[in-house]
C-alpha cells in the first residue's frame, strides 16, 4: 500500500522533479512530458466516466483502462533494471483489442470519416482520445532517446483506437455520428 503523507514539498520549486527510483530530472525532461502526457489521459478518461454514467460496460471497461494508465505511469517513473516489477506487459493490450472487437462487431460499417461529436460521451471519448494520441506521441519521442518498454507504445496506440470505437458505440451504434462531409464549408 502507498502512504502520502506530504503532498506540499516544495521539492519541485526549482523546476525539477522526482522519479519512483529517486533520480532527479527536470520538469521538461521527455520522460517527465511522457508521465504527464499519461497523467492527462486518465484523467481525461475520468471526466468521460463522468459522462457515461448509467453505461455499466464502458465504466467498467474505462475503469480498467485507468489502471492500466496508472501502471503506465509507474513503469515510466521508474526506468532501468529498478523498475522491472513495474513493467506493463501485452495483457492489457491484447484486451483493449477484444474489447474492440466486441464494440466493432455491433456497429455499422464506417462509410465516412467522423467528425468528434454526438452524445457527450462520445464527445468525452474522442478528446480522451486525442490525449492518448499526444501521450503516445510523448512516449515515442522518449523512446527515441532512452531505453523504455515497447509495450507501452503498444498500449497507448490501441487506446487510442478502443476510445474511437468507443465514442462510436457511445453514439447510439452510430446513429448520432457526426459524419465529415468533404467540402462542405467550401462553398
Amino acid at each position: 500500500m502507498v502512504r502520502i503523507d506530504t503532498v506540499v514539498t516544495r521539492g519541485g520549486d526549482r523546476g525539477e522533479t522526482s522519479l519512483g527510483d529517486g533520480a532527479r530530472l527536470r520538469k521538461d525532461a521527455p520522460r517527465i512530458e511522457a508521465i504527464g502526457a499519461v497523467d492527462e489521459t486518465n484523467a481525461a478518461i475520468g471526466v468521460l466516466r463522468l459522462a457515461t454514467q448509467g453505461e455499466p460496460d464502458a465504466d467498467a471497461m474505462l475503469a480498467r483502462i485507468q489502471n492500466d494508465l496508472f501502471d503506465v505511469g509507474a513503469d515510466l517513473s521508474v526506468p532501468g533494471e529498478a523498475g522491472d516489477r513495474l513493467r506493463l506487459t501485452d495483457a492489457p493490450c491484447v484486451r483493449l483489442e477484444t474489447e474492440i472487437k466486441v464494440m466493432n462487431a455491433a456497429l455499422p460499417k464506417l462509410t465516412s470519416f467522423i467528425l468528434p461529436g454526438g452524445t457527450p460521451g462520445a464527445a468525452y471519448a474522442h478528446l480522451a482520445r486525442t490525449i492518448a494520441r499526444r501521450a503516445e506521441r510523448a512516449v515515442v519521442r522518449l523512446a527515441s532517446e532512452e531505453q523504455t518498454n515497447p509495450a507501452l507504445v503498444r498500449y497507448l496506440n490501441r487506446l487510442s483506437d478502443h476510445l474511437f470505437v468507443l465514442a462510436r458505440a457511445l453514439n447510439d451504434n452510430g446513429a448520432a455520428d457526426v459524419l465529415w462531409v468533404p467540402g462542405a464549408n467550401l462553398a
